[in-house]
């Protein structure tokens, strides 16, 4: 990896520009070094450098931008800086350019965590013990639901969603991003099974009372990090989708990708899941309702809403990359995800 940021560019991401903007930010001087892509997404750019003795990670849209993914960019950096003192495990926001003219993209530097995926790979000490590998799945709980109980405007994101009519608006609002797929060149029809089945199973039973809270919006096993050591997580990254809605359907997103069986594959195909050890999800269950009083007893309908949208989302990458907009592995594998959510979520029907 380059240590002279001089003409370098890595995704996409000019290094000189990341340099020039930090000198004029005043974060560190000299070159950037020990400059390595971070995986683990599939979506977004994502680079881990060392300067003046601290480590960063830089985050910004794909290469090929979607159209609202600079908007997404600026709603994380406003969560991040609002997080900043909960007790909620969460990367610590450094500094953003909300606008387009150093990178062609918004962007943010956060400092790097100190953990690790565990969809990716298991540490030494995590992959020996599988009552470690239980706690993760339990901490996984904990700190979901400490997210789920901050007061949204006590952090100063009163206006950073509308919860008014949140539950109502999902089938609507992801039916009509599933069908607006089609309008790109080589995803000609929709190729989710039982699409309508599920949205009307979804629009008839649909929770009439519920509370708003901070909702992540894509939580999972990929979007934590874990310390090596304990099975505690040390951040939830990702927050591209968060909003203030209703923090159960956080819940159900887990129960809908959390593997069927002990040392069953989850949706991810983790390296956790796969270890085996972790709780069911009826063990989730009883952690989460003994740290909230939020009322659980539609879990079932949040799951069902999970694998519905988190299909949709999946599958317009499988879209794009019909389209040539993103690539092709990722496309097969992720649109592979999404047909087994549905299928999950028509045998749950039935």
């Amino acid at each position: 990896m380059p240590t002279d940021t001089t003409h370098s560019d890595l995704l996409g991401v000019d290094l000189t520009a990341v340099r020039d903007w930090m000198d004029a930010q005043g974060l560190g001087s000299g070159d950037l070094t020990a400059v390595s892509p971070i995986g683990g997404g599939t979506q977004n750019i994502m680079l881990g450098f060392e300067r003046s003795g601290t480590r960063y990670v830089l985050r910004r849209g794909p290469k090929h931008l979607r159209p609202h993914s600079n908007r997404m960019m600026v709603r994380e950096m406003t969560l991040l800086r609002a997080l900043s003192g909960t007790a909620v495990p969460h990367p610590t926001f450094v500094a953003g350019n909300e606008n387009t003219d150093v990178l062609g993209a918004a962007f943010y530097l956060m400092h790097a965590v100190d953990g690790y995926n565990a969809a990716e790979s298991l540490s030494p000490v995590h992959a020996a013990n599988h009552k470690l590998r239980h706690r993760m799945g339990l901490e996984m709980i904990d700190a979901l639901t400490e997210l789920g109980r901050i007061d949204p405007p006590a952090i100063g994101l009163t206006d950073f969603g509308r919860p008014d009519g949140f539950l109502e608006r999902q089938v609507r609002r992801w039916s009509s991003e599933l069908e607006s797929y089609t309008l790109l060149p080589g995803y000609p029809t929709v190729l989710l099974p039982g699409v309508d089945r599920i949205a009307s199973w979804l629009d008839d039973n649909r929770p009439r009372q519920w509370s708003p809270g901070i909702l992540h919006g894509d939580y999972h096993v990929s979007n934590v990090m874990f310390d090596h050591v304990d099975p505690t997580v040390t951040a939830i990254v990702d927050w591209e989708m968060a909003t203030i809605g209703d923090p159960l359907l956080d819940l159900g997103w887990i129960f809908a990708m959390w593997p069927d069986h002990d040392g069953g594959p989850d949706l991810l195909e983790s390296r956790l899941a796969v270890a085996g050890g972790l709780p069911t999800r009826a063990e989730l269950l009883e952690r989460y309702a003994a740290n909230t009083d939020r009322d659980l007893s539609a879990i079932d309908w949040y799951t069902a809403l999970a694998g519905f949208k988190l299909g949709i989302i999946l599958e317009g990458t499988y879209a794009r990359a019909c389209s040539g907009q993103a690539s092709t592995e990722v496309g097969d594998r992720l649109h592979r995800y999404a047909v087994q959510l549905f299928e999950r979520t028509l045998r749950f029907l039935d």
